[in-house]
């Protein structure tokens, strides 16, 4: 239980990852706040905050929507509760070639996967300042550092999380903030298990551990990030790909 007394904020927590993640700092003893983008998405972390005694509360936010984000920062005031964990894992994909592609889907994935975090994190950032403590991890992708044909929107705003980590994390070092990235590789979810079964094993051929990753891979990963052991590291990228992106 190394996170007693500390509230964690996960955006994207309805499945996945981002459930993982709650899942692994609730364990370790933090208050988590779940962020959906729907009602139905609130009442399925409502569920399984219920089924596995989870302390915390869920709010519907739409990360490319300031107005959302600034109504999350209220409800945090109006409780006089504010995060010192933020895991900005909330993020939308619209594939397609780059000749093909749609202003309004690059604009719409820059705006949830990056820009949003971005405004989510600065308005978390003067609570964490006061209290000259705080973990910032921001999740990113394999697609970040190796790129993937279709995905230039989404591998722009994930590079750009990594990017944009390092240099918060000189800035916010001096007040015993962290601030570091995880670039999942490809983990199995909802998305990974509609593929067919001959892309599964061009996929699998890639890794070197010939398996697709668990969300739980990622989740222990966050939670050690955010535990003390972890207060001298910042600035940093953990890779979690099986071995499909080697640095």
């Amino acid at each position: 239980m190394k996170l007693v007394n500390e509230m964690a904020l996960v955006t994207g927590a309805t499945r996945g990852i981002g459930q993982a993640c709650a899942l692994r700092l609730a364990a370790e003893g933090a208050v988590v706040v779940g962020t959906a983008t729907s009602a139905a998405g609130l009442k399925t972390i409502d569920s399984f905050f219920a089924a596995n005694e989870i302390k915390g509360w869920a709010f519907e936010l739409d990360l490319s929507d300031r107005a959302s984000i600034d109504r999350l920062l209220t409800e945090f005031e109006k409780r006089q509760q504010w995060p010192t964990i933020l895991v900005n894992n909330g993020a939308i994909n619209r594939d397609g070639l780059a000749l093909r592609l749609r202003d309004e889907d690059w604009d719409a994935v820059l705006a949830t996967n990056l820009t949003g975090a971005f405004h989510l994190t600065k308005g978390c950032l003067r609570a964490m300042t006061k209290a000259r403590k705080g973990r910032i991890i921001n999740i990113s992708s394999v697609v970040g550092v190796t790129g993937n044909s279709g995905q230039t929107n989404y591998a722009a705003a994930k590079a750009g999380l990594i990017g944009f980590g390092r240099a918060l994390a000189r800035e916010v070092g001096s007040r015993n903030i962290t601030v570091n990235a995880i670039a999942p590789g490809f983990i199995d979810t909802d998305m990974t298990r509609a593929l067919s079964e001959e892309q599964r094993q061009s996929l699998l051929a890639q890794i070197p551990l010939a398996r697709l990753g668990k969300a739980e891979d990622v989740g222990n990963a966050v939670a050690f990030l955010a535990s003390p052991e972890a207060s001298y590291i910042t600035g940093t990228t953990l890779h979690i790909n099986g071995g499909m992106y080697m640095n």
